[in-house]
């Protein structure tokens, strides 16, 4: 007996088809006078020269080898419509947070998906969370699915967990059933240990049993999506083969159509290479009349919209992501920022965002995780100029527009007012008191931590009363400046009594505003303080407040030190910043708010 090692269980297929050996064992094929097996990892790997490159080595990186096409045609493309938009946040986006989101997260992001205009929502995993299991079924069973709108589960080809995904489905009056397995060359040989004709059967059992499950439910309307995991690191061919098997067996039709979905799991490659993947699979695929093409990128080299927008132009249909890049690693494709790209270019995204700052706030809420202030379209300062000659170019624009006319101002890409935002001039913060930043100052001589959007804020304050005295400003000053802008010793409006209680996860608020016409006691809910408190106020006075951005800190380490709260508010679309600073933290909180709420009066005054 002759033993032949080969590199991987596809070359040793290849290899004991053509010596006639049709007879395979477990990790190896066999006949009378030969055994042909494959390595689990390299044959033969370069030496590195370790002491000329140190652990920061280059060369340990395969390059990605491209298709050849000579046929391109999406470079020419144009976008003119939306795709069709499914989110991921509450299975793709949930199963990356620290804190997985609990079941009252889970439906203020559901209703707030809802709100922006999802039509498609995976609303998880139920066959492997019972947890997603427990919210699908509380969706179904309360009857909170809108008539047009489409709820989304994920499953793997496995018939037991098949069998668990119908039974949290039932009742369900339309759903798309999502099977997957991975199809690539590293998941294969070196997770599965499987050839090209294994994984295909994985597919194949997979799409029999979805199918032969669907029939038991006529009551639901199916639409069948599949998957084949990590697409970009599987061999263009062998990704159609793959897919055709299971087309075949769900036998979509133009009018009935199913969903292939080709994610970048992980992003190994430029956009560009990824668009061609794109057109090649759509242009060989079988039935693409009767498919709707999917894409699911990722942002692990940080193209991830960019992949999205040039997939689109390939030829795909349907786009999944998250709201803000939520996702395994470095995040799923942001679809705020490629519906905003869109918008941007005159194409209606299908999808409102003109409540940004709301948005944000329950994304943040629901994910316990911040926004760079950078971000596109939804940072705190991508509307903000801190360069002169920035500000002169914008201002000159907008002094020239004239009603209706079309967007055309330097450095901004969209109107900010589209998305309730407004356009802010800041001056930079810098040595104003010859000490160290306005910041520093403040934090070495007062203990105050201002957060960077309150610096900010401060900012222009600073620079207009070292304008006003030409000459340095002092630390004592700008403690003062602080004072007056944010704490008046006496406010108008003042935090009085007040009751808190919790009910069912709701907190209710009864608190007296001081300085309001017969002190009156308001009353709001929602989810802590903040959200309680805002709710009481906004009833109240009519405005729309939202919380952006809070922080706090305690003045000193004694027990009964003060504590000192900051926060950003959104009122009617107006960006506005407030202080309070209590004994009692919650007191502080309603403060700040009362704080910001009175700035924002005094500026509306002003402006009027």
């Amino acid at each position: 007996m002759q033993l032949i090692i080969t590199e991987k269980p596809s070359v040793a297929k290849d290899i004991a088809r053509v010596m006639n050996i049709d007879k395979r064992q477990e990790g190896y094929y066999q006949n009378k006078d030969y055994y042909v097996t494959w390595a689990f990892g390299h044959l033969i790997e370069l030496a590195m020269n370790h002491s000329e490159f140190g652990a920061f080595d280059y060369r340990k990186y395969p390059k990605y080898q491209p298709l050849k096409k000579a046929d391109r045609r999406w470079p020419d493309a144009v976008l003119t419509k939306a795709p069709e938009w499914c989110s991921v946040d509450l299975r793709d986006g949930n199963q990356a947070l620290i804190e997985p989101m609990t079941s009252d997260k889970k439906l203020r992001m559901w209703e707030l998906l809802l709100d922006l205009g999802f039509k498609q929502i995976e609303v998880g995993f139920p066959s492997a969370s019972s947890h997603d299991f427990d919210f699908l079924r509380k969706l179904i069973d309360e009857n909170r699915i809108p008539d047009d709108v489409t709820v989304q589960v994920l499953t793997q080809a496995r018939e037991e967990l098949i069998v668990k995904t119908f039974k949290a489905l039932k009742g369900c009056k339309r759903a798309v059933l999502h099977f997957y397995n991975s199809t690539s060359t590293v998941q294969r040989d070196f997770v599965f240990g499987l050839d090209r004709e294994g994984i295909t059967d994985i597919a194949v059992k997979g799409a029999e049993l979805v199918k032969s499950a669907a029939a038991k439910y006529p009551e639901t309307e199916w639409v069948f999506e599949y998957s084949p995991e990590s697409f970009t690191g599987t061999e263009m061919d062998f990704a159609v083969e793959v897919c055709n098997a299971v087309i075949d067996v769900i036998s979509p039709t133009p009018d009935n159509k199913m969903i292939i979905n080709l994610p970048a799991t992980v992003e190994v490659s430029t956009p560009n290479v990824y668009a061609d993947q794109i057109e090649w699979f759509c242009d060989n695929v079988n039935h693409r009349e009767s498919l709707l093409i999917s894409l699911h990128t990722h942002n692990d080299r940080g193209g991830a919209v960019a992949a999205s927008e040039l997939g689109l132009l390939a030829g795909a249909d349907r786009i999944e992501g998250t709201l803000l890049g939520n996702g395994e690693r470095t995040g799923n494709m942001d679809i705020v920022t490629m519906a905003m790209n869109l918008y941007s270019q005159g194409i209606d995204p299908q999808l409102d965002f003109s409540q940004m700052d709301e948005m944000i706030a329950v994304c943040k809420e629901c994910t316990q995780l911040p926004l760079h202030p950078r971000h596109p379209y939804a940072g705190e300062l991508v509307f903000t100029a801190f360069s002169g000659s920035h500000q002169d170019a914008i201002n000159k624009c907008l002094a020239r527009r004239e009603g209706d006319s079309l967007w055309e101002v330097a450095y901004l890409p969209i109107d900010p007012a589209d998305i309730g935002r407004s356009y802010q001039e800041v001056i930079r913060i810098n040595s104003q008191s010859g000490k160290g930043g306005v910041a520093y100052v403040l934090n070495r001589d007062y203990g105050l931590d201002l957060p960077r959007w309150l610096q900010v804020d401060f900012s222009a304050s600073v620079q207009a009363l070292a304008e006003r005295s030409e000459t340095e400003v002092q630390s004592d000053d700008i403690h003062q400046l602080f004072l007056d802008t944010y704490l008046l010793d006496r406010p108008q409006l003042s935090v009085g009594n007040y009751q808190l209680a919790r009910d069912d996860a709701v907190d209710h608020l009864n608190v007296m505003i001081e300085g309001l016409e017969g002190s009156p006691t308001l009353s709001g809910k929602g989810a802590g303080v903040v959200g309680a408190f805002t709710d009481a106020v906004s009833s109240h006075t009519g405005h729309k407040i939202i919380v952006v951005e809070y922080s706090e800190h305690t003045l000193g380490s004694d027990a009964d030190a003060e504590a000192i709260c900051y926060v950003q508010l959104a009122i009617d679309g107006s960006r506005v910043c407030g202080v309070g600073r209590s004994t009692d933290i919650v007191h502080a909180t309603m403060s700040a708010i009362l704080s910001g709420l009175h700035r924002y009066a005094g500026s509306s005054a002003r402006a009027a």
